[in-house]
């Protein structure tokens, strides 16, 4: 049993795998930058020395925490184990840093008072270092001597949901040993290609053939005494042991609404949900920090925007809508308008999707930009909104989800958000199913927000932004 314990330290979850790319990039960006130092001291000034770096490049120690910014969105482990999406990724921010850089260097009042060779040689420096580090990456940390070996324990629906889950990941998060169930009648069949291994009598011996390192819990009605001693005896033996619902946060970043009972539900939810006052002060100073931010650069972008607006089909520019804040408390949002004049002539709510076809030319180009939600941070300057939380959606279609969806309405119990958690992973949600899964990552933002989940979702939504990913 040790050398198995000694087996299952190898094994890596996504928060390590997260951890060891973005330690691995920011060692890569150390060494673009003292390379790049080197460079630019030989190349354009009269060699390295402490003077020269005290003189001309003292805030180079600035660029790796940049690259690691501009690569923001390239930390999901499972993007991260293709070689492809990881070049395009790096790419982009490389891209995105010298664009960024080239509009700096400019704004002096003396342009060109700012280095040149410097930051390029980082940026080319950063780009093969981070490349070169994310192919070690795949051929070390994605081998199968990493990789979890688990066995579900339950082959009914939420087992059946849990490998559904496992098996539209790609690549596949651990291997799946296959599944444990007491029903005589399951044992020997398939489930979703996996078959049921044994009962609970076997639990043990399967874990043994099988150097199985976890057990995932998918049984969510009672629990036999026998299923639960064999759960104990695997426990006292080094398994690590997790539930159905645990597990499907783990890999997703979601809530399964579809899966959760009420008792569930009070313990592991709202139980959760209650947060410090130190968090409700700062999250409500970021947000009039941010707000404030954000209002002037809405001043810059609003005059050539209400042109635009204007040109092409006229008034109003801005519009109000109903939206539903916290506790249900009716507010009025402020956007920019992206749709043609009476997009609803006909008086009722319907769905905003993707590629709309109600939406002007300006109003795509103003979407894909985000730019169509800054008025909303008056909305944040006067308490109705926050820069993060769930998106506000309208009454009439709230009333709509809730009969359709469970657990809907307790997306209210935070204020709403410009940006949220499903924001940065999912969209909209132009459908009772988009909305189902919205409200999984919203409910999970809700359970575990705090102020260092909140910035990652600002900066996540930052980089969203630039990299022009609205809908």
């Amino acid at each position: 049993m040790a050398a198995d314990q000694r087996r299952a330290t190898w094994r890596l979850r996504e928060g390590e795998r997260r951890a060891i790319l973005i330690i691995g990039d920011l060692l890569a960006g150390v060494a673009a930058a003292f390379v790049a130092l080197a460079l630019w001291a030989q190349f354009d000034w009269l060699g390295f020395s402490w003077e020269f770096v005290r003189v001309r490049a003292d805030w180079f120690i600035l660029l790796p925490l940049a690259w690691l910014t501009l690569n923001v969105n390239q930390y999901d482990p499972r993007r991260a184990a293709s070689f492809g999406q990881s070049v395009r990724g790096v790419l982009l921010a490389a891209g995105l840093g010298l664009a960024l850089y080239t509009f700096v260097y400019f704004l002096p009042d003396e342009p060109g008072s700012l280095p040149r060779r410097g930051p390029l040689y980082f940026l080319a420096l950063a780009t093969v270092f981070t490349l070169g580090w994310r192919w070690l990456y795949i051929r070390i940390f994605t081998a199968p001597a990493f990789s979890r070996r688990v066995l579900i324990v339950g082959a009914g629906e939420s087992g059946r949901t849990i490998l559904a889950v496992i098996e539209a990941l790609s690549p596949a998060p651990f291997f799946v040993a296959g599944l444990i169930d007491d029903d005589p009648a399951k044992i020997g069949q398939e489930v979703s290609s996996w078959r049921v291994l044994g009962a609970s009598r076997d639990l043990l011996a399967t874990i043994a053939e099988h150097e199985v390192t976890d057990l995932i819990v998918a049984i969510t009605g009672e629990m036999r005494g026998e299923m639960f001693q064999a759960l104990l005896d695997a426990q006292e033996r080094g398994m690590e042991v997790v539930r159905m619902p645990v597990a499907y946060e783990e890999l997703l970043n979601r809530l399964p609404i579809q899966h959760l009972e009420t008792d569930w539900l009070l313990r592991s939810f709202v139980d959760q949900i209650r947060v410090s006052g130190f968090y409700q002060v700062t999250k409500r100073l970021m947000d009039i920090a941010g707000a404030l931010v954000g209002l002037v650069l809405f001043a810059l972008i609003f005059p050539w925007a209400a042109l635009a607006i204007l040109i092409e089909s006229g008034r109003p520019v801005v519009f109000r809508q109903e939206r539903l804040g916290r506790g249900g408390q009716l507010f009025h949002v402020l956007k920019l308008r992206t749709m043609v004049p009476d997009a609803e002539a006909d008086g009722q709510a319907h769905w905003a999707q993707e590629g709309d076809p109600r939406a002007t030319a300006v109003g795509r180009i103003l979407r894909r930009a985000h730019l169509d939600e800054f008025p909303q941070f008056f909305n944040v300057l006067r308490g109705e909104m926050s820069l993060v939380g769930p998106r506000p959606e309208r009454p009439a279609l709230v009333n709509e989800l809730e009969q359709e969806i469970p657990f809907y309405r307790a997306r209210l119990l935070v204020k709403p958000g410009i940006t949220g958690w499903a924001q940065v992973n999912y969209g909209k949600g132009a459908s009772i199913q988009g909305s189902a899964e919205k409200l999984e990552y919203d409910l999970y933002y809700i359970k575990h927000r705090n102020l260092l989940v909140d910035l990652w979702i600002v900066v996540r939504t930052v980089g969203a932004v630039f990299g022009l990913r609205g809908v």
